[in-house]
């Protein structure tokens, strides 16, 4: 035919132009090749839980080799269910208001597609964890960030309720934060929950750091609040607490109109998670008590030992109440950007980091920024912390 222009031999959607791949990934990329210490992903460099690896074992032996229910094997689920109102006080039917995802990644962009109509609009704080803002472009939605100020993360509640409108359909929260390590206070909750309310939008949380607070600080379950059961999606994962990153199995909690269109979308996504590690799960979820509470006081000790290593390397560090991460102000390196710091840090000095500027929409914002991830074991932060010595004599 003539007159019509040829189509391009590769054509990329206009979605996926709108975001660049995973800084953090990347990170980790580099780090492998300049065989450097991998402080930039979050996982853990230390074995998981020997109960929780025996019973993964166990269910392989065992020939649970085979799809498990879409939304989740039966016992995962009701474990799930006893463990989340032994942490919040809440009883949830396992049957109707639990769907198990390949990990809170899914769960969060299962649980986006599932109320979230195109041309809605999605409320993010910033800086945020890099995922979210691309979750509302593939949704079709278009995001509203909302600051979080250093020290201490705090948001203005003008600039929040401005950001939230008749359009919006989902504010997502996470809780402790991922990059800067905030806790979110009750009052603040409040705020978003009453704002949650009247325009009718669905609070999305990940509470995948809800065990790692430090210092006094508390876990509050948005679902908890007056009015917010209804309300909120809540994620979560077996990966953080249990330090299996690499098993990828989360779970949405949500009321039981909303948890029928989030399994819905799990369903043609993935299908469902891996049913030997399910029944794994089941194990992991039902630990003592003193495991939660020794988790939270190692990593204190580790988050402890990050700063003062930090510290003495010339870094001025944003003291974390929760999470396993560090924000770092780096402006007194004399860099010109983030990313120029990053990868002089990986490839010179031997240690990977996450340029700030990848959590933030204008990456000025992020441009005398880094994150590092304390997750490690001691002689890992020992190593660290010798060859980040290096920059004192720069």
């Amino acid at each position: 035919m003539t007159g019509v222009a040829p189509r391009p031999e590769h054509h990329i959607s206009r979605k996926a132009g709108q975001f660049t791949e995973s800084v953090i990934r990347e990170m980790t990329r580099l780090a492998i090749e300049h065989g450097a210490m991998n402080l930039a992903q979050g996982f853990p460099d230390f074995p998981a839980p020997a109960e929780v690896k025996e019973a993964a074992r166990r269910a392989i032996a065992a020939d649970v080799n085979q799809y498990a229910i879409t939304w989740g094997a039966r016992e995962f689920r009701r474990a799930i269910a006893e463990r989340f109102e032994k942490d919040t006080g809440l009883a949830i039917d396992p049957e109707r208001e639990i769907t198990v995802t390949c990990g809170a990644t899914e769960a969060m962009i299962a649980s986006l597609l599932a109320v979230v109509d195109p041309g809605e609009e999605v409320v993010v704080f910033e800086p945020f964890y890099e995922n979210y803002g691309p979750d509302a472009v593939i949704c079709g939605a278009t995001p509203r960030f909302v600051s979080l100020t250093p020290p201490d993360w705090s948001f203005d509640a003008g600039e929040f309720r401005a950001a939230v409108s008749e359009r919006t359909r989902a504010i997502i929260l996470n809780t402790p934060n991922n990059p800067t390590g905030k806790v979110f206070s009750r009052e603040e909750l409040e705020t978003i929950a009453e704002a949650a309310l009247r325009s009718g939008a669905y609070v999305v949380t990940d509470e995948i750091y809800q065990y790692l607070t430090y210092d006094g600080a508390r876990h509050v379950s948005m679902a908890t609040l007056p009015g917010m059961r209804e309300r909120t999606i809540t994620l979560n994962a077996l990966s953080k607490t249990y330090s299996v990153t690499g098993w990828r199995v989360g779970y949405a909690i949500a009321a039981p109109e909303v948890s029928g269109a989030v399994r819905k979308m799990h369903d043609f996504l993935t299908v469902g998670a891996a049913a030997p590690l399910q029944e794994a799960g089941v194990t992991a979820l039902r630990l003592p008590d003193d495991y939660y509470r020794c988790l939270s006081a190692e990593y204190a000790r580790r988050r402890d030992r990050m700063l003062d290593a930090l510290g003495g390397a010339g870094f001025r560090c944003f003291k974390p109440s929760g999470a396993y991460y560090i924000m770092t102000d780096i402006s007194g390196f004399g860099y010109p950007s983030d990313v120029e710091f990053a990868r002089h840090l990986v490839s010179e000095v031997g240690v990977a980091v996450v340029p700030g500027s990848s959590f933030y929409r204008d990456p000025q914002k992020g441009s005398q920024q880094v994150r590092f991830c304390f997750s490690k074991t001691d002689a890992t932060l020992d190593e660290a912390a010798r060859r980040l010595a290096r920059l004192r004599g720069r």
